[in-house]
């Protein structure tokens, strides 16, 4: 008898867990669903399964991660809840595309001397925004020993297709000297500058904060009368890269511009003028600036500050890979408790400088900028006056909730 209701209960068990296992399990449903009839997404973009979906009967309950750096199709499985309460599991494909042309940066005429060589290429920068070597080429002649306008195409195509294609001219003239009876004589132009104080008049509010950056270009400075004068923080060149794939080299003024500009109860920030080309190369770029610093009390953001767009054609990179240097070296130093930020001009940041989620130091020479985007620094100048320095420097306003640590 015993052994009966065991038996019994063995199989009352063995029935609910069947029970509950059928009631539980994952089934393959593609007919609780219809999809929207685009199933194409654009790399790089933020994309989740509720893009594609156009109706569902329940609800969907686990959303997978989608990869959108890689082009081409991918199957992507979601579990959803049916009407009934039931898991089910959906799969859909969707395709990764890229329809962004090349991004090519040129002028309308070009000019050059008879006789004298002239690398069109080089003075193009041609990259794409997926594509490490998209084609690039100059279509037409001309001839650098004959004077004349020539009309020239410049063509770009990536490896998706996509093609940008613009006019331009290039112009060989012969180099006029002027005779010795003509006067060459100038009128004399008084050098414009930017006065400190004028910015401080204008510009300094209850949310804001105005200082300078510097470098080896301004030489010794007194940084007492520099914090007299007004400013309350500097951006110090903690060094530079020497070229693509060079040695790292010390700002020769860095170690008494930092301790005379913390000596004076400066805020310091940093930068760093890189040539980096790969994700590595910037991580140990920030590792060298970490080693740097770490004796001191930075209490501003340190800075990835790359310029190097002219040589952009020869570093196989793209638009995103480019960024994902940035982020490398910007990733590094705030796995080490520091803040970073990426510094660039205005038409770099929009162009180039696309796909970065860092704070911005933006450069931006006017009286009033227009960039659209968020930056917590804005480099308004480089022929800044100051007391305590002698020639021009870049004044700065940062904004107040970019200082907080």
């Amino acid at each position: 008898m015993k052994k009966k209701v065991i038996a019994i209960l063995i199989l009352i068990i063995g029935i609910t867990i069947l029970i509950i296992y059928l009631n539980n399990r994952v089934v393959d449903d593609n007919s609780g669903f219809t999809l929207k009839e685009n199933l194409k997404t654009e790399i790089y973009t933020k994309a989740n399964i509720n893009d594609y979906i156009k109706n569902i009967e329940g609800k969907i309950i686990e959303k997978p991660q989608i990869n959108t750096k890689k082009l081409g199709k991918q199957e992507i499985s979601f579990i959803y809840l049916n009407k009934d309460n039931k898991k089910r599991r959906g799969t859909i494909e969707i395709e990764i595309v890229d329809t962004e042309k090349p991004l090519v940066w040129l002028s309308n005429n070009y000019n050059t001397k008879i006789g004298e060589e002239i690398n069109l290429k080089d003075k193009i920068i041609c990259i794409d925004n997926y594509d490490k070597n998209p084609s690039c080429e100059i279509k037409g002649e001309y001839d650098i020993n004959k004077e004349g306008i020539y009309p020239l195409t410049y063509k770009a195509i990536d490896s998706s297709g996509n093609t940008f294609e613009k006019e331009f001219t290039l112009t060989v003239y012969t180099l006029v000297t002027k005779s010795e009876n003509e006067n060459t004589s100038q009128p004399q132009i008084e050098p414009k500058y930017t006065d400190f104080q004028e910015v401080i008049k204008n510009y300094k509010d209850e949310n804001n904060e105005i200082g300078i950056d510097v470098s080896k270009w301004q030489g010794d400075i007194d940084f007492k009368k520099v914090k007299n004068a007004g400013a309350t923080f500097v951006m110090i060149r903690v060094g530079s890269q020497n070229g693509v794939k060079g040695d790292y080299v010390l700002d020769p003024y860095f170690k008494q511009n930092i301790e005379n500009a913390l000596k004076n109860d400066l805020k310091v920030g940093i930068y760093f003028y890189s040539y980096a080309d790969s994700e590595k190369e910037a991580t140990k770029q920030a590792n060298w600036v970490i080693k740097q610093i770490k004796e001191y009390d930075i209490n501003l953001p340190v800075v990835f500050d790359f310029e190097s767009f002219d040589i952009l054609n020869d570093m196989e990179l793209s638009i995103y890979g480019l960024n994902e240097i940035a982020h490398s070296f910007i990733n590094t130093l705030e796995e080490k408790g520091y803040n970073g930020m990426l510094y660039g001009s205005k038409n770099y940041l929009i162009s180039l400088w696309k796909y970065h989620t860092n704070p911005v130091w933006l450069a931006h020479y006017t009286d009033n900028t227009n960039y659209g985007g968020e930056y917590f620094m804005w480099q308004m100048c480089n022929d800044g006056k100051i007391d305590g320095i002698e020639g021009y420097v870049d004044i700065d306003i940062l904004y107040k909730n970019s200082s907080e640590n």
